[in-house]
């Protein structure tokens, strides 16, 4: 019997604000895509080890098609605050319905 693969959305990850210096380098409107219905969930560009890592939980299940009930104005689109408290930036990660 053939294994049915879940269902699974491209999410697109954008740096939209940010105060005091990314370490990583990062710049407001820096972009990063996660494409979906591939065998491998990857990104080939160099997003932070420490930002990815804190926002995988929600950028794997927007992936994957989850809603978060408190997402009411736009249920594709949810923000992140990355984990640099001195340095704080946001990160908005867009699930891009196909």
């Amino acid at each position: 019997m053939a294994e049915e693969r879940a269902r699974s959305y491209t999410v697109e990850v954008t740096l939209v604000k940010g105060m005091g210096t990314c370490a990583a380098g990062h710049k407001i409107g820096d972009r990063w895509v996660f494409p979906g219905n591939t065998e491998r969930f990857i990104c080939e560009s160099g997003i932070c080890i420490h930002a990815l890592a804190s926002m995988f939980p929600k950028l794997f299940a927007l992936h994957y098609g989850a809603r978060f009930p408190w997402l009411k104005e736009d249920p594709n689109v949810a923000l992140h605050l990355c984990p640099d408290a001195q340095n704080p930036h946001v990160f908005q990660l867009r699930r891009i319905p196909e």
